[in-house]
């Protein structure tokens, strides 16, 4: 009896005994196949990386292939056109000195008038060509200084505000370009219709809200008319850029010009 008994007992010990091993066995499975899939997911996980560093890498360079392209052509306009221009001034200037008939003298200073607003323009095109104006800082600058100049035969009187700006937050070539295009056709409206005689022009930016608002002591703009072309022009340009165009009339005209930054 003790001997089937003692039997028993070393059967149920070796039983015992596979079935922790059997156990071991699994859990050494589970974490092994465990640990293979976190190598795995790891593995995916490095090989999505490279393929976005790669996606990154020709992103950047084509955006420096880009500033690059728009450096040369920035440089060649200066030296070139630039060039033309200022001898085309000079030959107009020294026929004007040597011309005795009025009529020829007013078309010299036409052509005088003509080449000063191509220097101009070409100087405009050349900034908004250059990526290192990309900045809030650097669009305002230049925003003052044209509007200052702009009015300054006027009688407008232009009072200029500034409020919560960083002057290092970038701005895209393409939404500063659009900004100053828009910038030039109100103060242009202001002058020629308003019939105001003071202009505020105010930069506000709100996180990573930028807004230009440009407002006129004038008659407003008439709701019964139908909208202008620089109206339209303005407000495409704002969508173009994701950005939104606001015209409000009381008490002159206010135009509000916002992008995301």
């Amino acid at each position: 009896m003790n001997h089937v008994e003692n039997d028993i007992k070393l059967a149920y010990i070796i039983a015992i005994g596979i079935m922790m091993i059997f156990v071991v066995f699994i859990i050494l499975v589970v974490l092994m196949y465990n640990k293979r899939q976190l190598l795995y997911l790891k593995e995916q996980q490095l090989k999505e990386s490279e393929h976005q560093n790669q996606l990154l890498q020709k992103e950047l360079e084509k955006q420096r292939s880009i500033e690059s392209e728009r450096e040369r052509i920035s440089h060649d306009m200066h030296d070139d056109l630039g060039a033309g221009i200022s001898a085309l001034k000079l030959q107009a200037e020294f026929l004007k000195q040597r011309a005795e008939d009025e009529d020829l003298k007013t078309d010299i200073d036409e052509l005088l008038k003509t080449s000063e607003d191509m220097n101009l323009s070409m100087r405009e095109m050349l900034w908004s060509l250059n990526s290192g104006n990309d900045t809030l800082g650097s669009f305002i600058d230049y925003a003052k200084s044209y509007a200052q100049k702009f009015l300054k035969k006027t009688t407008i009187v232009l009072h200029i505000e500034n409020e919560n700006v960083i002057a290092e937050t970038t701005i895209t070539t393409e939404q500063r370009r659009n900004l100053f295009l828009c910038l030039k056709e109100a103060l242009n409206n202001a002058y020629k219709h308003s019939r105001s005689d003071r202009l505020t022009l105010s930069f506000i930016q709100q996180e990573k809200e930028f807004m230009m608002k440009i407002s006129d002591n004038g008659i407003g703009i008439d709701p019964g008319k139908p909208e202008g072309n620089g109206l339209r022009n303005m407000k495409r340009r704002m969508q173009e850029q994701n950005g939104h165009c606001e015209v409000t009339t009381e008490d002159g005209t206010h135009l509000f010009f916002r992008i995301e930054l």
